[in-house]
């Protein structure tokens, strides 16, 4: 009686395995491909990874004192722009490596060593991670937020998980990127341009196509003459109240304040004091001018001159010397209603409680009655319809 041979699973996956590496087999596919599109993204990221623990800084002070710099005024907005640019440009790069690689997820064993595993595993948290982060940090540019956790303390640590997982990956894969990082050679020593290879620098250069167009679709919201251009981006600079993109106006705030400013009073807290100043009082102290950009963490920026009181001329005014700052707004609601103004911004002298933009009054929109505008912040930070400012940590007998 002949006897037949009953499939285990293994080999039936085995078999599936081979048919579909069969089906999806390329060509351009291969460690240097792999490589190359890696070495890209691997730059990206690290433009991503050092401008957003920056703008994590400057948000929360307490993360790393002393890391911020009031000095240049437009440091944020270049750090900032970098990030949501270097951010989009990560889209088509990160596509473009998982198109690359993904044939290896459909190899049978899955896990063969001890190594292997470990490769997998970074592998799997590192894309995982990426692939949130990079959701999520261009929704957020939309200011659209479905998901019920806090974007900028999720998106900090990805930032983490990101590094972390790379770091792995390129240690265990060193051996492999160390030998594919320079494209092959022919026999008389130059780059080899015939078969596959001429096939992967197609890719590649289909990429950068993508690239430069997530490039081109996200940096020129920061050129006026080409922000039009800008088709990744959700505002432009120059439009909104007073010629200023608004990302919050009065009304999304429940805010109301009548023209005159009538009962509006301005608190500043020094101890267990406090003086009030109402905006006629504000607007008898002495005035100052100064061109300030506001740089957004969306990536927009725009410059203005901004007029009003000093801020260390106010906070001496109540007897304070030195120390941080909170700042409360009349907004009731929301992440944007307080902030933390740290010594070196508090006091720095083109910090303004400003009054003007631009030559008006503010809107309502921009923070009327008053606002604080300091070099070298986010937007987010530069708190508008401020009802108090309370100093930390004052010493009244020390000198300014």
């Amino acid at each position: 009686m002949e006897r037949r041979t009953i499939p285990t699973a293994g080999r039936i996956a085995e078999a599936a395995s081979s048919r579909l590496l069969t089906a999806v087999h390329s060509p351009t596919r291969g460690t240097r491909l792999t490589v190359v599109l890696g070495r890209w993204l691997a730059g990206m990221f690290a433009l991503c990874l050092a401008t957003g623990f920056y703008s994590h800084a400057l948000q929360d002070p307490a993360t790393w004192p002393g890391a911020t710099l009031a000095r240049p005024v437009w440091l944020y907005a270049v750090t900032q722009t970098v990030h949501i640019t270097a951010g989009t440009v990560s889209v088509p790069l990160l596509l473009a490596k998982l198109w690359s690689v993904y044939p290896e997820l459909l190899k049978w064993p899955p896990v063969t060593s001890v190594l292997h595993a470990l490769e997998r595993a970074s592998i799997a948290v590192f894309v995982a991670a990426s692939l949130v982060e990079v959701t999520i940090g261009i929704v957020n540019t939309f200011q659209w937020y479905p998901w019920p956790f806090p974007f900028r303390e999720t998106h900090f640590a990805l930032a983490w998980v990101i590094l972390g997982s790379l770091l792995i990956h390129v240690a265990v894969k060193y051996p492999a990127i160390a030998a594919h990082w320079r494209g092959a050679r022919d026999g008389r020593g130059g780059l080899d341009r015939s078969g596959p290879d001429r096939a992967r620098r197609r890719v590649l250069a289909l990429v950068g196509i993508g690239a430069a167009a997530a490039f081109l679709g996200s940096a020129t919201q920061n050129v006026p003459w080409l922000r039009d251009a800008a088709v990744f981006t959700p505002r432009r600079p120059g439009r909104g109240s007073q010629g200023l993109a608004v990302n919050r106006t009065a009304e999304a705030a429940g805010v109301v304040v009548h023209d005159g400013a009538a009962g509006w009073e301005l608190a500043v807290a020094v101890g267990a004091s406090a003086r009030r100043f109402s905006l006629a009082d504000l607007e008898a102290l002495p005035q100052t001018e100064h061109g300030l950009p506001v740089a957004c963490v969306e990536g927009w920026v725009q410059d203005a001159v901004w007029a009003g009181v000093r801020m260390p001329d106010l906070l001496r005014a109540a007897g304070a010397s030195r120390g941080d700052v909170v700042v409360q707004s009349l907004e009731r609601a929301g992440n944007n209603r307080m902030s933390v103004l740290p010594e070196k911004f508090a006091w720095d002298p083109l910090t303004l409680v400003a009054l003007r933009v631009n030559g008006e009054t503010l809107s309502p929109d921009h923070g009327y009655p008053a606002r604080i505008i300091a070099p070298g912040r986010p937007g987010v930070l530069q708190t508008k319809w401020i009802s108090e400012l309370r100093v930390l940590a004052a010493d009244p007998g020390s000198p300014a």
